[in-house]
């Protein structure tokens, strides 16, 4: 193990020198972690293409622990992919090394720092990969295999307890778990300190396997326990260490208040001598990944056969959107679904029955759903990750995140607003909307009817990116003959004439009201136009803009909080274009009843658009 030694001494070096030139950054909890990351990269056990960063059949490594960034650089400059001089410039505004991992750097899969997911995000990736094999018939191989360094301070969060069950369940044993336990988080000793004991037998519980190591800086117990995980396991694995923050220079080994700072230049020198003389031209070797024999190519891509629909049936999009996911299936195997425990009522059921292989229950857990979905997404598949919208709030950090990971994954929140009626307000989900559109990478699209469901369902597969479609629970007349074609970024004019006082804009469910508002309103002589905002985000401006001035009145009709929802888009729009401007939305606190009734308390139903329109002067 005396290269191993060697190289731990170059890793601390690198650590302490480039956060010191930073001026920040988290030196002491990376140096907790040198002995066991140096031994998974260098002692044979990663095997992982250093030329290809992408290749599905690498093992991968997360860190989950993302401020432990100067660590992974660290070990990326002793394997030869950095310079020294690259390394000195962390955290700086042209570098490709930031405070915390992202893929800029491009070893880097996806973006951790937000703590409690990276488990998750592994848990996704051995999914993936086990599928992957299974689709190119691959068997009698090692597998490859996914490392997830955590910190005890996260093993506060509970997201890292759905991982373990939903991983203990699949029975995932390419995962395996390296729990860092130096004892000290940001502020003070973590909840349990150095029990690591404790530790185990949560993660066992789960039904995981556990390896513990009682000094995570002896060598040779640290080989053996990576030695351990290559043996035959039935379960996933967690590598539990007690381990010193700090470690390597006394002043900062084991202390408090040195979370987050750099040792100052002043001390700099100190601080090295106790790290020891250090080849700086040393080199570790990577194992390489393992290269497959000849596989049978994936299943042809054909055409898409999305189910046809009857102008005038009545449809609920949840519906339609579980059919068209069944069609794409048959169409692409590399589209994959979860869902929340709520396929019955998503209808992603529909493809389960089809294609129960790529469908995974991820149970009450939207959380670790979308992180999972998230790893997927980068080892080949298009992940459909579904639930009610309104229970996806709690997986607003997760989503977040993604898009800093260039997530290619796809979003689907069904029983959208007050007119699920019934259940009440804890089921309805009318911060959706904002909470999507903020994301900045993020498409929003929200159907009408089953025809513009299903033909949208199929586009964002075919989109690159997080793509969030929100759909309804009750059905609605079916719009739009079967070959109407929705892309993204456009609108439809439903109703429109020479003599229109007012353009109406909805979507989902307030389309059909707003229909009916035009029914009512033309009995009386008067003529409004509709216009069907399928696409939130993009938004056709160009549509939006050009009625708007046309009619000289706007108005938004939609089954969402005023805030951050279509109105908040429009208006955005026409701020400056003189435009007189209405919106209706979700303003009372929504109560138990009929859709209608519920529609009509808050004032998003046809009766009160006949209403706002009449009131026009």
């Amino acid at each position: 193990m005396n290269h191993i030694a060697e190289l731990c001494k170059l890793v601390r070096y690198n650590i302490l020198t480039s956060t010191t030139a930073a001026g920040s950054g988290h030196p002491t909890s990376s140096m907790s972690g040198v002995e066991l990351l140096t031994t998974l990269f260098f002692n044979g056990y990663l095997r992982y293409d250093l030329e290809n960063p992408r290749y599905i059949f690498n093992d991968r490594v997360i860190f989950s622990k993302g401020h432990a960034a100067p660590l992974l650089y660290a070990l990326y400059q002793a394997s030869g992919v950095l310079t020294h001089e690259e390394l000195l410039t962390l955290r700086q505004i042209d570098s490709r090394l930031e405070g915390h991992p992202t893929p800029e750097f491009d070893q880097i899969d996806v973006s951790t720092g937000s703590l409690g997911q990276g488990l998750s995000v592994g848990f996704g990736m051995a999914l993936g990969i086990k599928a992957q094999l299974a689709t190119k018939g691959v068997t009698d191989v090692r597998e490859p295999k996914v490392y997830v360094l955590m910190g005890d301070s996260e093993f506060a969060e509970g997201q890292i307890y759905e991982a373990l069950q939903l991983a203990g369940y699949y029975k995932t044993n390419n995962l395996v778990g390296i729990l860092d336990v130096n004892r000290l988080g940001q502020r003070g000793e973590t909840m349990e300190g150095w029990d690591i004991a404790t530790y185990a037998d949560r993660v066992q519980s789960f039904g995981w396997d556990v390896i513990l190591v009682e000094d995570g800086h002896d060598l040779e117990a640290v080989n053996a326990a990576f030695a351990e995980t290559e043996n035959p396991h039935e379960k996933p694995v967690m590598i539990i260490a007690k381990t010193m923050k700090g470690k390597g220079v006394l002043f900062l080994e084991n202390q408090d208040n040195w979370h987050g700072k750099a040792v100052p230049k002043d001390q700099l020198a100190a601080a090295l001598s106790e790290v020891g003389e250090v080849n700086l031209s040393l080199k570790g070797k990577i194992t390489p990944a393992l290269k497959l024999p000849v596989i049978a190519n994936r299943a042809k891509q054909s055409p898409c056969k999305l189910p046809r629909y009857n102008q005038g049936d009545m449809v609920a999009t949840r519906e339609a959107y579980g059919e068209a996911l069944a069609a794409l299936g048959e169409a692409h195997d590399e589209v994959v679904v979860l869902d929340a425990e709520t396929s019955n009522s998503t209808f992603a059921d529909k493809f389960k029955a089809a294609f129960p292989e790529r469908f995974y229950e991820m149970f009450i857990a939207e959380q670790n759903m979308v992180s999972t979905a998230l790893g997927m997404s980068k080892v080949g598949f298009v992940p459909f990750a579904s639930s009610f919208a309104a229970f996806l709030a709690r997986a607003y950090d997760q989503i977040r995140m993604s898009q800093y990971s260039h997530a290619n994954v796809k979003i689907v929140g069904s029983h959208a607003g007050v007119s699920i009626g019934s259940d009440g307000s804890s089921q309805m989900a009318l911060e959706d909307i904002a909470m999507l559109r903020a994301v900045n990478s993020a498409t929003v699209l929200y159907p009408s009817d089953a025809t513009s469901t299903a033909s949208l369902t199929k586009s964002m597969s075919e989109a690159e990116g997080l793509v969030y479609l929100r759909t309804t629970r009750e059905k609605t007349a079916v719009l739009y003959p079967n070959d109407e074609q929705f892309p993204i970024g456009g609108s439809k004019i439903v109703r429109s004439s020479t003599k229109d006082k007012a353009v109406i804009f909805a979507a989902g469910i307030t389309l059909h009201e707003a229909l009916k508002a035009y029914d009512i309103l033309k009995k009386e002589g008067v003529s409004i136009a509709v216009v069907d905002l399928y696409s939130v985000k993009p938004l056709d401006v160009k549509t939006v803009t050009k009625l708007a001035k046309k009619t000289g009145t706007a108005i938004v009709v939609e089954d969402h909080y005023p805030y951050g929802g279509i109105g908040e888009a429009v208006a955005t729009t026409l701020t400056g274009t003189g435009v007189t401007f209405k919106h209706l939305a979700v303003h009372k606190t929504p109560h138990s009843g009929t859709p209608a009734q519920v529609m009509r308390l808050e004032e998003i139903d046809a009766q009160a658009i006949a209403e706002t329109v009449r009131s026009l002067s």
